[in-house]
């Protein structure tokens, strides 16, 4: 089934930046960042101040350093009551923005009234340096300080003032004239960082049994359960069969936690003594630092626990000593990958063991240019604005590019390695508003501009992919395009036989399919996962916050959509359109459409009856034919954000109103009816094709059930005269005997149904026994 191209508007579009890949340069920067278009700036470090006098009434001194180019002005903090200030603090001009020829550093006093000028130090533009890394970082100078009509003023301030290119290390620390308008509490927030999830590992606790429980009413027999927590993940175990003070489990609970380790296991065992009331028999609790790590599916050794039990006498929390126990296995899975994001478009499928990875294969280069024709994303002083910032995901590794302020066509020219170890991996790129520069309230969130996910797998190596990929976000409205990021991409082989050996090895870890966790576990599990990574990156400063990070890894995937049904059910029909057309073809042949065609597939069928050594040989060098000649129209871009394949561009508004509905919903009763009415006039249509399905299969097993005498008789003489027959006739006589009754001409056929498929509509089915 051929799917209609989707607009124009939303397709992917190859560009031809000004990058050095591929370039022949003498510049050092072409061979270490080039895939990016370099982007020059004027760099002032400014360190540090001494001798400096103090100009108010006391005699002390309030220093800051205001570094002026043109219209651009950055300001240090400032010390109060010190002559001797250290700042060591970094200032990057963009130099397209540069409109004057001097570079001017004051060194002023913090007054109440007016900040007096201590003294201040000039540059030519014309003289200052040039440093391109990996040189030595330049050694800052001291300056003597000058008063405003060039004589010698008292204090000197140590500097350094190079040109430099986005690839200076000093340049994601610095502040940027880009920027100028952020206050100095928001800083922060608009730099550039890397990131690491923290490491996540599986708990496992196997629950054996408890001996010597007290209850409290000794006249009942206790219904005892276990109840695991750890930090927000709580699970209990089944009541135990063995209804004594010695209750049995053998129960595997699973939990998620993340290095460091900072909350400990909490079990207790529970006695419920009513419907909603239980009693408490015993805690303890098992710091998870102190618990044994498996790498394999050998058992660990299990280990008795004493419970301890707390009761309120007088006010008074006081610890009872007796001799209950609790009989545990309980180790860090090390073997497992903790899955936090989508499965369908993971970044890391390595085990969490450092110990069990497996070497790299190769490394992914990401440069990060520009994006254009962004749209507002929120007001300011009444006109529309946009601060935008990418986000990028591969493995555990994090980054956040810096935030350019005010610019619907912001340039970043950011580029970022990662190593890979499977390219069956996704990388997925995000742009985001930040919504916390301009005192941004403490429930504002930073909005999603749109996403761009790439599998390595569909990469050639070595090759520099340069596109502008269309940035969509599917609002209740319909699916809207805010504008379009210009990325660079490589990925470059370390070793070839290691990377084609690469599939013939299990996508995920051994211990996946030595012991494998339930679909209904696996998805619990990964939905703590990206609670537990989303808590801890929301910690970082600046922060990669809760809304960004689940909008990176898909937090709600899962959830139902309309849709993505319709969307799933046409990538069913395209998967099987092929076998539908080779049906259609084959019809097509039977009918003798085409007698030459007809004739020549005879013959062939003849040839491969009367050769049979032939028959796979044949269907190979078929399937390596197609394959070489669909090279020649191989797709040579990654893939992208596909509208139609999404059913994006014709879904209906109400079906987007309910994709976007909160869970439990928030809509009005009447649209809840009307949804749960749709819902279940699909699931009955669904239920019908199940039941037909079944009704076939139930056909099949009555053919020698005898649930049909007759047709049973029947069908057993014939198995007894085909037996007989095959035996004294040769396999390619009865081969070329069906081939050609199948091929025979339509004056030789009828339009009624062929007698075995009779019978077989015939045959009993069990839906005449459903109520």
């Amino acid at each position: 089934m051929q799917k209609p191209p989707q607009a124009v508007d939303f397709a992917l579009k190859e560009t031809s930046p000004n990058i050095g890949a591929g370039a022949v340069s003498g510049d050092k920067l072409s061979s270490t960042y080039d895939l990016v278009e370099q982007m020059q700036y004027l760099y002032v470090r400014v360190v540090k101040a001494k001798d400096l006098p103090g100009k108010d009434v006391t005699g002390s001194c309030g220093p800051y350093v205001e570094v002026k180019l043109g219209n651009y002005k950055g300001i240090t903090k400032h010390f109060e009551k010190k002559s001797n200030p250290e700042w060591n603090q970094v200032f990057a001009f963009s130099k397209e923005r540069i409109q004057a020829s001097v570079l001017e550093v004051y060194v002023k006093d913090k007054d109440v009234v007016a900040d007096d000028l201590i003294g201040r130090a000039m540059f030519d533009l014309n003289e200052i340096p040039k440093r391109i890394p990996p040189d030595s970082p330049l050694a800052p100078q001291w300056y003597r300080l000058e008063d405003r009509k060039g004589n010698k003023a008292k204090g000197e301030l140590m500097l350094a003032v190079w040109m430099g290119t986005q690839a200076d290390e000093a340049f994601p620390d610095s502040w940027h004239s880009d920027a100028a308008s952020v206050g100095p509490d928001a800083v922060s927030n608009i730099r550039s960082k890397v990131y690491l999830s923290p490491k996540l590992w599986y708990v496992r606790v196997n629950v054996i049994e408890a001996q010597d429980l007290v209850p409290t009413d000794k006249s009942r027999f206790p219904e005892v359960f276990v109840k695991a927590v750890l930090g927000n993940q709580a699970l209990r175990t089944r009541v135990s069969q063995s209804k004594t003070i010695n209750p049995m489990w053998n129960e595997d609970l699973m939990f998620v936690a993340a290095e460091p380790f900072e909350e400990p296991l909490v079990l207790s065992v529970e006695d419920r003594v009513g419907s909603n009331k239980d009693e408490t028999l015993g805690k303890c609790m098992i710091p998870l630092h102190i618990v044994q790590r498996r790498l394999d599916h050998r058992p660990v050794n299990s280990r008795w626990l004493n419970l301890e039990k707390h009761v309120i006498v007088d006010g008074e929390k006081k610890e009872i000593k007796f001799a209950s126990r609790i009989h545990l296995r309980i180790c860090l899975e090390g073997g497992y990958h903790v899955l936090d994001e989508s499965t369908h478009y993971s970044s890391d499928l390595r085990p969490t063991a450092k110990q069990l990875w497996r070497p790299s294969i190769g490394i992914l280069e990401l440069g990060i240019l520009s994006a254009h024709g962004l749209m507002p994303m929120k007001t300011k002083d009444g006109r529309g604005t946009t601060d935008a910032y990418c986000v990028a995901k591969y493995g555990q590794k994090w980054i956040r590019t810096r935030t350019i302020v005010d610019n619907f066509m912001p340039r970043w020219n950011e580029q970022y390695t990662w190593e890979v170890f499977d390219t069956c991996t996704v990388i997925t790129v995000g742009v985001f508003d930040n919504g916390h520069i301009h005192g941004g309230a403490g429930g504002s969130k930073d909005s999603r501009i749109g996403k761009v996910r790439i599998r390595l797998s569909t990469l050639e190596a070595d090759r520099v992919y340069t596109h502008s990929y269309p940035l969509l976000v599917l609002h209740p409205s319909g699916v809207k395009k805010t504008g379009e990021i210009q990325l660079a991409l490589r990925f470059t082989c370390s070793s070839l036989i290691n990377m084609l050996h690469m599939y013939s090895h299990p996508l995920l870890p051994k211990m996946h399919y030595i012991h494998p966790l339930s679909v209904i576990q696996l998805d619990v599990l990964r939905h703590q996962a990206m609670q537990i990574v989303s808590m801890r990156l929301s910690r970082a400063e600046p922060p990669l916050r809760k809304e960004v990070v689940e909008y990176m890894l898909d937090v709600d995937s899962h959830m139902w959509s309309m849709r993505r049904s319709k969307a799933n059910f046409f990538r069913i029909m395209g998967v099987l359109s092929g076998l539908i057309a080779v049906g259609k073809w084959f019809d097509q042949i039977c009918n003798w459409r085409n007698p030459l065609t007809t004739i020549l597939i005879h013959i062939l069928f003849i040839i491969l009856v009367l050769y049979p050594e032939l028959i796979l040989p044949t269907v190979f060098l078929y399937l390596f034919l197609i394959g070489i000649w669909n090279f020649r129209w191989r797709p040579r871009h990654p893939p992208h954000m596909d509208t139609r394949l999404s059913h994006a561009d014709a879904a209906h508004p109400d079906e987007l109103d309910e994709e976007f509905d909160t869970f439990p919903t928030s809509r009005p009763s009447d649209f809840v009816r009307m949804r749960y009415d749709r819902i279940r006039s699909i699931a009955g249509r669904v239920q019908t094709v199940i039941g037909d399905l079944a009704t076939q299969g139930e056909r099949f097993q009555s053919l020698l059930s005898w649930r049909d005498p007759r047709a049973t008789t029947l069908f057993v003489t014939f198995c007894l005269i085909a037996a007989l027959v095959l035996y004294v006739t040769p396999f390619q006589v009865i081969a070329l005997l069906t081939g050609l009754y199948s091929l025979r001409h339509p004056r030789f056929r009828h339009k009624l149904p062929s007698t075995p498929l009779n019978f077989f509509r015939r045959l009993p089915a069990r839906s005449d026994s459903m109520l």
